[in-house]
């Protein structure tokens, strides 16, 4: 479903021009203005930017794609002919996040201090090493306007994807939250009155109602012994995590789950190869490219076997060869053909694509089934509670009559 999208961008006769265009999401509306011959500056939602005026400077864009508007931006400007320092100055003052325009200010002072951009950029958690390696590589190769537009493009990409998976992942949670909240509420409060009714009717109760009213009191009484349990437990388990090889184990573990642990390892393929083939079209050298990409995958037993294929890289074996324990298959097939025919930071974002659609798919699919698993779980609840108590109902009935 198409939206709207407010943009800036460039003629080519370096005017600015302002209009609406409509698209699916931020990277198609970039490639729709592309296709009209004017260079995108930025381009943000206009049903977001129209919603969050409340919140002053800071737009609904949020500060990741701030970011990636910003590069974009600034490489629109480098490439028109202004001078870095101007160009950083705007984006600075322009810039549609506080953070991102407080970054690019500082950026502007170490430039004019004498600093590269790349060491520049190093210097904001923000941006990541990633960020710096790309810069770095455009401003050795004098291709530091494409450099950018490329990180700009992945910027966007993982905000995306990042985007569609905590769409995916709302409406189950939600389901969640309102289905403990339910139970916790019978439990507390409609549970004892019923018992209390009951007791003073007198008479025994079944087992089902026995059962129920047995945790009823855990919720109400016991709260004390088990709420201190369940922080005891939590912290417990951050402790044992803090472990860096504890961590890496859990980390090998997840990735052994049926659903779960096949998206995890879609998800770390398609942000490694996806910086991979930024870093590579850039310059940047391959073992390089191969330490910072990996500096993207948050799973440690995945991290640590990169690191183990960048060591055989470094003594000369090939890079899919290397790889083939680490990615899926059809991935480290399509490596090695790029690897063959010289095409490998095309083929990197080639498996990026591939694994971003297997994630959106896996992530539908994961839903599908979470959505009705809760659904018959609060109703599994749910009927045990209202079956104990018309079991009680009828004892008391037999009982009196």
């Amino acid at each position: 479903m198409n939206e709207a999208f407010r943009y800036r961008a460039a003629t080519g006769a370096g005017d600015l021009v302002e209009g609406v265009v409509h698209a699916g999401s931020v990277r198609d509306a970039a490639d729709a203005l592309r296709r009209q011959s004017l260079v995108p500056v930025s381009v943000e939602s206009a049903t977001r930017q129209a919603s969050g005026s409340q919140t002053g400077a800071r737009s609904a864009t949020g500060r990741q794609e701030s970011v990636a508007s910003a590069l974009r931006t600034l490489s629109t400007l480098l490439s028109a002919g202004l001078a870095l320092e101007q160009a950083l100055d705007f984006v600075g003052r322009h810039a549609s996040h506080p953070d991102t325009a407080a970054a690019f200010h500082a950026m502007r002072s170490d430039v004019q201090r004498g600093v590269m951009l790349s060491e520049a950029i190093r210097r904001h958690p923000s941006f990541g090493a990633f960020a710096a390696a790309a810069v770095h590589a455009g401003e050795e190769s004098g291709t530091l306007d494409q450099s950018l537009v490329r990180l700009a493009d992945w910027f966007d990409r993982a905000n995306e994807l990042r985007a569609e998976v905590r769409a995916a992942l709302l409406y189950p949670v939600l389901m969640g939250i309102v289905a403990g909240i339910g139970v916790i509420v019978l439990l507390a409060f409609v549970v004892p009155r019923f018992v209390a009714i009951l007791g003073d009717v007198g008479g025994a109760l079944p087992l089902s109602t026995r059962i129920l009213v047995g945790l009823s009191r855990v919720v109400m009484g016991g709260w004390w012994i088990w709420l201190p349990l369940v922080v005891a437990t939590v912290l417990a388990i951050r402790w044992w995590l803090g472990d860096p090889e504890n961590c890496r184990r859990w980390h090998a573990a997840r990735l052994r789950f049926p659903r779960s642990g096949p998206l995890e390892r879609d998800t770390m393929t398609a942000r490694f190869t996806s910086a991979l083939g930024v870093l590579l079209q850039s310059g940047t050298p391959v073992l390089t490219a191969l330490r910072v990409a990996r500096e993207g995958v948050t799973n440690l037993s995945i991290a640590g076997q990169l690191d183990t294929a960048g060591e055989r890289i470094a003594r000369g074996d090939r890079v899919a060869e290397s790889l083939a324990s680490v990615f899926p298959p059809l991935a480290v097939e399509l490596l090695a053909a790029g690897e063959e025919g010289g095409r490998l930071p095309e083929m990197c974002a080639r498996v990026a694509q591939i694994h971003d659609e297997s994630v959106g798919r896996s992530l539908r699919t994961l839903v599908r089934l979470v959505e009705p698993a809760l659904i018959l779980a609060f109703g599994v609840i749910v009927g045990f509670i209202a079956l104990a108590m018309l079991q009680a109902v009828y004892s008391v009935n037999a009982g009196v009559l």
